[in-house]
């Protein structure tokens, strides 16, 4: 498991009965998680006086319960700064144990020693609020930010800003993920590395379907054809309890290692609980990097 646990403004303070105690900057909120299955005493202050609880509904859905929270407050990880807000489904605009990939993308970024007229070029499809993004840029590379969501581009901006990268060479589009990359293919535009974090479901701006086991092997194969002739990794995330560390192996050794070589890795990912010393899985990310001897097949 690789383990997201580099953090000093956030922490999972204890988990029981599917909810999770965390500590975001100054405030501490409760909010649902499945893989909680066991039960254990709630003795941590915080479970009695959370900043905010969200509570899940039986119906689905759920709404947040606010005691002492802002409408908005920030954290920091290494040199980025994260504006977070409490919104729909128990979000808060991050998802913290992605920092472990952030780590490792970064290091590759910065062992290539981008020519500053020639920088790392790297694809971020489902980029969200921009933790991804932000991370390749604070490392040097050149990036094209890419979601559905016009407000969440916004709120990565936001995140730039806050960041000090404002005009670090970030291209942000509001886009369907796959009609862009299809796009990309006709134009001959092509990437050094690539990072995808798909949702389970979702529908894009004119309202495409997009369910991540039907759509992601397609997506990967559309990707591979737009990476440079020696690109230099691919990442993919993925939070659907179905696409096991395997499977993302397999679809990538499949469409990428057969054709550029390297060497491709999936677990799980992981945050560290502070009451208990456990790991809460988060997901699973599948990582593919280019190695000294790769090369076209």
């Amino acid at each position: 498991m690789w383990i997201a646990d580099k953090w000093s403004d956030y922490k999972v303070l204890d988990c029981s009965g599917k909810e999770k105690l965390e500590r975001w900057g100054s405030y501490v909120l409760i909010r649902p998680d499945p893989q909680v299955i066991w039960e254990t005493p709630r003795t941590l202050r915080g479970w009695k006086h959370p900043n905010a609880h969200y509570h899940r509904s039986e119906r689905g859905g759920g709404q947040w319960q606010f005691f002492d929270l802002p409408e908005q407050w920030s954290i920091h990880y290494r040199s980025l700064t994260f504006q977070l807000k409490p919104f729909s489904f128990k979000h808060t605009g991050l998802f913290p144990e992605q920092a472990v990939n952030w780590d490792w993308f970064s290091a590759v970024i910065r062992r290539k020693q981008p020519d500053p007229g020639h920088p790392v070029k790297v694809l971020n499809l489902f980029a969200y609020t921009g933790g991804a993004t932000l991370a390749a840029a604070a490392a040097g590379a050149c990036v094209t930010h890419v979601d559905a969501s016009k407000g969440m581009v916004t709120w990565a901006r936001e995140n730039a800003k806050s960041s000090g990268l404002e005009h670090a060479p970030i291209r942000w589009i509001v886009d369907d993920c796959m009609k862009f990359v299809e796009r990309e293919g006709r134009r001959g535009s092509t990437y050094d590395a690539i990072i995808m974090d798909p949702p389970s479901y979702g529908r894009g701006p004119k309202g495409e379907i997009w369910k991540i086991e039907d759509a992601i092997h397609p997506l990967i194969r559309a990707c591979t054809a737009i990476l440079s002739p020696e690109p230099l990794f691919f990442l993919i995330n993925s939070y659907t309890t179905g696409l096991q560390p395997a499977v993302l192996s397999y679809m990538m050794n499949m469409e990428i290692t057969a054709r550029f070589g390297g060497h491709t890795d999936a677990q799980e990912i992981g945050l560290p609980v502070t009451s208990s010393q456990l790991i809460l899985p988060c997901g699973c990310s599948g990582r593919w990097e280019r190695t000294p001897d790769s090369g076209c097949r």
